[in-house]
């Protein structure tokens, strides 16, 4: 099947399923990136044979030139070669697939490339959402998205296209440590936060999802994805990740979308939206799960999810403080720096300490992030 496409994030969990996808049905890879991952990005490249490859930390670029020498491949480095890599005219579509706010930018630049976009960067709407909308139906460029939640809403959304929504049901895992209480949470350590019962995500994703900061980025991502309102958004605790998500329409009939947790359904679902063919991954048995449960969660232990659900409805720069607060904590918890409660505590802090403001320009969203990162800083450092 004739399809070209780059990944900006390749080494990462999303990015090396997409490239299963790739070698499953013989597309071709125009880019490929990576943060720091220089041997596995060296191997895909030697693999895959795009026309560029990037690498975001600078001191890795050596090593990656000297690999790739003689291989005719583009070698390029830093923020810049990752926007480079965006606007690429030969790519049919751009996976986005990076941790964290840095995949902003290079969706608006690909965008105005007019380059369809199957989105794994949550953040990218959670931060940019009124500009990233807005440029892509200036543009006529259609966003894929790829989060597990967001492709199954996207799925039951087909054929009713001319139906009223009534409700989004956002269904969340509930993490590592659902039904515990703050007190039990209190000595949570990194290795256990890391140990999701359903998933196998990158580390950065795991946290969020322990601290259901996942669940409140989707919320908003939900939002600007399909136009809905934050009342008409239910999340629904489903242990099992059977049922990804659902649509009730106003005539309260609910459509949902299920198979086995396995990010390369949604993924594939993306790149050849709209056609469905086999797909590299385990059929779904009803009878081996027998049972499925569901439940409410618990929006007082988990600061994180109830923070971001206020965040969206203030509306402006308050979304992007709340992101940036907690990449910023995330990174310190992993570190081990901080506890995982003082996670939520600073991402809950942020909306009762920071002034809001409108967002006009992307100047506006970057402002906000740092000014985020400063607020961490100073809340660990005591220099307020």
């Amino acid at each position: 099947m004739e399809k070209t496409i780059s990944i900006l994030g390749s080494t990462g969990s999303i990015g090396t399923q997409c490239l299963d996808i790739v070698r499953k049905h013989g597309f071709k890879v125009a880019a490929l990136t990576a943060n720091k991952s220089v041997g596995l990005l060296i191997n895909q490249a030697l693999e895959f044979k795009p026309k560029v490859v990037c690498i975001m930390d600078k001191s890795c670029e050596g090593e990656l030139s000297d690999a790739l020498k003689d291989s005719g491949i583009k070698v390029l480095s830093g923020m810049d070669g990752l926007c480079e890599v965006a606007t690429l005219d030969n790519a049919d579509i751009l996976v986005n697939s990076l941790v964290g706010m840095v995949g902003l930018t290079p969706t608006l630049l690909a965008i105005d490339k007019g380059r369809d976009i199957a989105l794994a960067n949550k953040e990218t709407l959670v931060t940019g959402g009124k500009l990233v909308t807005e440029s892509a139906k200036r543009n006529g460029v259609r966003l894929f998205p790829i989060d597990s939640e967001h492709s199954a809403i996207f799925q039951c959304l087909q054929g009713n296209e001319n139906n009223k929504i009534k409700k989004i049901i956002l269904t969340a895992s509930g993490g590592p440590f659902y039904g515990m209480t703050k007190s039990e949470l209190s000595g949570v350590t990194v290795e256990q936060a890391l140990n999701h019962p359903n998933w196998s995500m990158g580390s950065k994703i795991t946290i969020d999802s322990a601290t259901l900061m996942n669940k409140g980025l989707e919320f908003i991502e939900a939002m600007w994805l399909f136009g809905v309102k934050p009342s008409q958004i239910e999340i629904v605790v489903h242990r099992e990740s059977v049922i990804h998500s659902a649509v009730e329409y106003e005539d309260n009939s609910i459509i949902a979308q299920m198979g086995v947790p396995d990010m390369k359904i949604p993924i594939q679902y993306s790149l050849l939206y709209p056609k469905r063919i086999d797909c590299p991954t385990k059929s779904l048995s009803l009878t081996d799960y027998g049972t499925l449960h569901f439940s409410k969660p618990d929006y007082e232990t988990f600061d994180c999810l109830s923070a971001c659900i206020k965040a969206i409805k203030m509306g402006g720069i308050m979304p992007t403080l709340v992101n940036g607060v907690n990449e910023a904590a995330v990174e310190l918890f992993l570190n081990e720096k901080i506890s995982f409660l003082k996670i939520g505590e600073l991402v809950k802090g942020v909306t009762d300490e920071i002034e809001n403001k409108e967002v006009n320009c992307l100047d506006d969203v970057l402002s906000a992030d740092r000014q985020a990162r400063e607020y961490v800083r100073k809340k660990i450092s005591g220099k307020e």
